[in-house]
């Protein structure tokens, strides 16, 4: 369901889908980004002034972090064992970041082209702490493209 004219989504809830398979517990993302290189060309106009020009050039990269609570699910754990021991072919996927709205429908939809997990970190650990303990996957991808 899209958002009425005028409003703007809250950053309530995002989840992760691969294979399918949507993981709803992300409790941040960063560096989701489209961005593409620029290629920047001198010339001379008609009447010989000197001028520099700029065109898109092609599409960049990207990488995303994701951040959840730590969990008993080891998806995170076994995506990045598959690139580290070199099964691209299995670690490769498509996927997308999904963003929900209060209600828990999908409102928007950042599809990831190529993706593969290339680092997971655990947040520090701390005898006596009481806050949270999370999970950082960071992964790359070759494309994004907005739904």
């Amino acid at each position: 369901m899209p958002l009425p004219d005028f409003d703007s989504a809250v950053g309530h809830s995002f989840g992760l889908e691969v294979d399918s398979v949507v993981i709803k517990q992300i409790t941040e993302v960063s560096g989701l980004k489209m961005e593409q290189d620029v290629i920047e060309y001198k010339s001379n106009t008609a009447d010989g002034k000197f001028v520099v020009r700029k065109a898109p050039g092609a599409p960049k990269a990207g990488e995303v972090t994701l951040t959840r609570g730590l969990t008993g699910d080891n998806s995170f754990e076994k995506w990045v064992k598959d690139c580290r021991f070199g099964k691209m072919g299995d670690a490769r996927k498509g996927g997308a970041i999904i963003v929900f709205d209060y209600e828990g429908t999908a409102i928007k939809r950042y599809k990831l082209t190529n993706a593969w997990a290339k680092s997971l970190e655990i947040s520090s650990l701390k005898a006596g702490d009481t806050s949270v303990l999370t999970e950082k996957l960071v992964v790359t991808y070759e494309s994004m493209e907005v739904e």
